[in-house]
């Protein structure tokens, strides 16, 4: 694999090769560059994928960033080329105000969209930077992985779930809910409506999926519930509001399986 420095340029943002603390932190704060992370993640086979980090003045260089990953050798098959690789999402910061957290998520390649999984058995895993080791960070992923067979089977239960044409009105305006509140009107055909064919059908994971991208992506048109003027949507930029918007809707899905 390249040198991750031959990369920073077009794959990696430039904050994750910060080699120094925030100017004003602890001399108790534990200084852990993400590229050091990283490194360690190539160790494990994880590729990275994508990286962002949060618009910052102040601490340029020391913001909040977010490094996605993807393994090779991990890959949920699905029907009509419908596959999907799990991903795990790491955040960070230097300036002291985050530990290492990390996420799973999924990718589905038919799309190139990006998932957030969000349960009780998916939840947030971090590591302080105090005492960090590879090894703890061997042992987290380790946890992870574990945990896709069941990730597997909640795709399966989520394709078996087949949704009542009433049930999918009143997910996609759910969905539109996450996002917007009641500051904005939604119809609900816009988010409804599949752009492949894979994303065709009744089931609980088409609807999810095509009701997710079209929230991530934007590009429908909105009314506002005050002026009634419309405009089109946009898409999310901000990986924070990307991540807990995303998270909710998984969260939402699990509320619409069927029983």
């Amino acid at each position: 694999m390249e040198n991750l420095q031959e990369i920073s340029k077009t794959t990696i943002v430039d904050s994750v090769f910060t080699k120094t603390p925030f100017g004003n932190m602890s001399k108790k704060y534990v200084h852990i560059p993400t590229d050091n992370v990283i490194s360690d993640m190539e160790k494990l086979g994880w590729v990275v994928t994508e990286s962002k980090e949060v618009k910052a003045r102040k601490k340029k260089g020391y913001q909040k960033h977010i490094v996605k990953f993807y393994h090779p050798d991990l890959l949920i098959k699905g029907e009509n080329g419908d596959d999907t690789f799990p991903q795990i999402l790491m955040i960070n910061s230097h300036d002291g105000s985050t530990a290492f957290q990390f996420r799973v998520g999924l990718y589905r390649i038919v799309c190139t969209n990006g998932l957030v999984v969000a349960d009780a058995e998916f939840g947030k895993l971090s590591i302080r930077h105090m005492g960090y080791t590879f090894e703890k960070l061997q042992n987290l992923i380790s946890e992870l992985v574990e945990k896709i067979p069941s990730l597997v089977n909640k795709i399966k239960t989520f394709q078996e779930c087949q949704l009542t044409d009433e049930q999918m009105m009143k997910f996609a305006l759910d969905a539109s809910t996450k996002r917007f509140g009641d500051k904005y009107k939604v119809n609900a055909d816009d988010l409804l409506l599949p752009t492949r064919t894979a994303d065709e059908g009744h089931s609980l994971w088409t609807v999810f999926n095509r009701v997710q991208e079209k929230l991530m992506n934007g590009g429908f048109n909105t009314v506002n519930s005050k002026t009634n003027k419309g405009r089109s949507s946009r898409s999310v930029k901000s990986f924070a509001k990307n991540i807990k918007l995303n998270e909710e809707l998984w969260a939402l899905a699990n509320e619409y399986v069927c029983k």
